[in-house]
């Protein structure tokens, strides 16, 4: 039987769903780098071959700790679906002689070198600067245009963001964003194979989005994900996600399979999407492409990365396109012949939709809570109506236990100060987009009330 080395940290879709896709198609090993989730760990023991826990100082040469691991195990395969293993299991794939993202995936994960690439490719982009210090920070601001948006170049999921409308802005800027990623690193969001990666940064113009001009609803974002695949240097787009608007300053509340696009916007879309991944070199991994969506059919590429969507978009795609990306992955990492879609999956060929909802405490206008709430779901799912058929649940995973304090939206810290992750699957994304902005104008008035002292 074929074996895989799982590369397990925090980030990626939920432990639960991707470890029982991979071990459906194989023998299982889990390197695990990041605690495992309490829901996890009794399936973990079950569905592996063996669970290993290296101690802090394996981890300080994670390349080496993953091919010694590898090579123990016999690994036929190595997957991860963490943003921040990806470089190092690339790495570790290219000693191995196994397939993997190949040398070039720093490009997919490095903002800095990211944007470069596309700059001498020509590939439309906001325009940027590196910054290492406050004084290229200052720089920078005076060579850009504001308003302009400080992130940190190894982060993921919105942490780390500044949004700044000034040039006495900086030094605060500089400041918290360095803060924040400090405190990331503590809570195992932070790169784990670059050292000192958290003091690296980028600061880029804002460019203006519209959504109304791309989608007939109300309730949709400026920005869409192109989903994919590289299989053996050649990119294979599945689908598009949108997502509702993001709360100040781009922190995703909401990701929506299929985005409710029309053909020829979303046969755009992918193109630009091909030409941003074919430009990093990338060999065999996932993808996930942002695209800014703007006036009069302008885009612009905001990132990419060497792995799926994180949170529910693999999980949502299985649903609604009935295609087992990770389990897909799998097969062709191990050699097997693997049926790719042809070209990305549109609205008209999906199943329903589903959409995942990252509960923070703000409003549908991104303003604060006027007062503290305690989480709870069973309170949710009774007292909040969705439309005649749309189903909601609970990620257990990726949300705080029933009773724990919401913690205040912290614009800066982005995703970090999320309370839980709630799923819905319906009969349109239409329906979703309505469900969920329900769903965000109910949680302040029907999560219980709560106090600083709830939690002691």
């Amino acid at each position: 039987m074929s074996k895989v080395l799982f590369v397990y940290a925090k980030g990626g879709p939920p432990l639960g769903y991707a470890l029982s896709r991979v071990a459906a198609r194989s023998a299982v090993h889990l390197l695990a780098l990041s605690a495992l989730p309490p829901t996890v760990a009794a399936s973990a023991d079950r569905l592996c071959a063996s669970v290993l826990s290296p101690s802090e100082p394996e981890r300080r040469d994670l390349v080496s700790l993953i091919v010694s691991r590898a090579q123990a195990v016999g690994a036929d395969a190595v997957v991860t679906f963490s943003e921040y293993a990806v470089v190092a299991m690339a790495e570790a794939c290219e000693k191995l002689g196994l397939a993997g993202a190949g040398g070039n995936c720093a490009l997919a994960r490095d903002k800095r070198m990211m944007r470069r690439t596309w700059q001498e490719q020509g590939i439309s982009q906001p325009r940027f600067r590196p910054v290492a210090t406050e004084q290229d920070l200052h720089d920078a601001a005076a060579a850009l245009r504001f308003p302009l948006l400080l992130k940190a170049a190894w982060s993921a999921g919105s942490t780390a963001h500044r949004t700044l409308r000034r040039p006495d802005e900086v030094p605060a800027a500089w400041a918290r964003a360095r803060e924040v990623m400090a405190e990331s690193a503590q809570l195992g969001y932070a790169e784990l194979h670059v050292a000192d990666a958290g003091a690296d940064f980028l600061v880029e113009e804002i460019v203006q989005g519209t959504a109304s001009e791309w989608f007939d609803q109300e309730g949709w974002g400026d920005y869409v994900s192109v989903e994919g695949v590289v299989v053996d240097g050649d990119f294979r787009p599945v689908c598009l996600s949108g997502r509702m608007p993001t709360v100040e300053p781009f922190t995703e509340r909401a990701g929506i399979t299929p985005a409710a696009l029309p053909h020829d916007a979303q046969r755009r879309i992918v193109a630009l999407a091909r030409d941003a991944v074919d430009a990093l070199g990338l060999r065999n991994c996932g993808t996930h492409t942002e695209i800014k969506l703007g006036a009069d059919g302008r885009m612009w590429v905001i990132e990419t990365a060497a792995r799926f969507g994180g949170a529910m978009t693999v999980p949502q795609i299985e649903e609604v396109f009935g295609l087992d990306l990770i389990g897909m992955l799998t097969d062709h990492l191990l050699g097997r012949e693997v049926s790719w879609p042809a070209e990305a999956r549109t609205p008209q060929e999906a199943d329903g939709a589903a959409g995942s909802l990252v509960v923070l405490a703000v409003d549908g206008a991104g303003e604060a809570w006027p007062d503290r709430r305690l989480w709870d779901f069973p309170t949710v799912r009774e007292a909040v109506p969705v439309s005649a058929g749309s189903r909601l649940s609970v990620v257990a995973e990726n949300s705080l236990p029933d009773g724990t304090l919401v913690p205040v939206y912290d614009p800066a810290a982005g995703a970090n100060t999320m309370a839980a992750l709630c799923l819905l699957s319906a009969a349109d994304p239409e329906t979703v987009i309505r469900d969920f902005r329900t769903l965000v104008d109910a949680l302040p008035k029907v999560l219980p009330h709560g106090t600083t002292e709830a939690q002691s």
